[in-house]
């Protein structure tokens, strides 16, 4: 069996396909936070100073073990000099 044939029996079950797709989207903001940040070429300690979130909340966001409110993620968003843009869009059925 393949990794995407053992794949698309997991998501046969409800539990695991909900908790596979709730990583994906925590993985994509993740990496949405860090390539904003280093795109502005600012550290985590230089965000922190324009925001007023501590450098090690900062990182606990970063390295998916921080859990961010919108406030928060609007107040990082604020400090990049960017907008935070969070939207619903129609779910789709993982094929593979």
């Amino acid at each position: 069996m393949t990794l995407t044939e053992a794949l698309k029996e997991q998501m046969k079950d409800e539990t695991f396909r909900k908790e596979y797709e709730s990583l994906g989207l925590e993985y994509e903001l993740i990496s949405s936070l860090i390539d904003a940040r280093k795109l502005s070429h600012v550290t985590q300690k230089q965000l922190a100073d324009a925001t007023g979130i501590a450098q090690s909340d900062i990182s606990k966001i970063e390295n998916g073990s921080g859990n961010p409110t919108i406030k928060i993620l609007k107040r990082l968003a604020d400090g990049l000099g960017m907008n935070l843009k969070i939207e619903f869009i129609a779910k789709t059925k993982i094929s593979m």
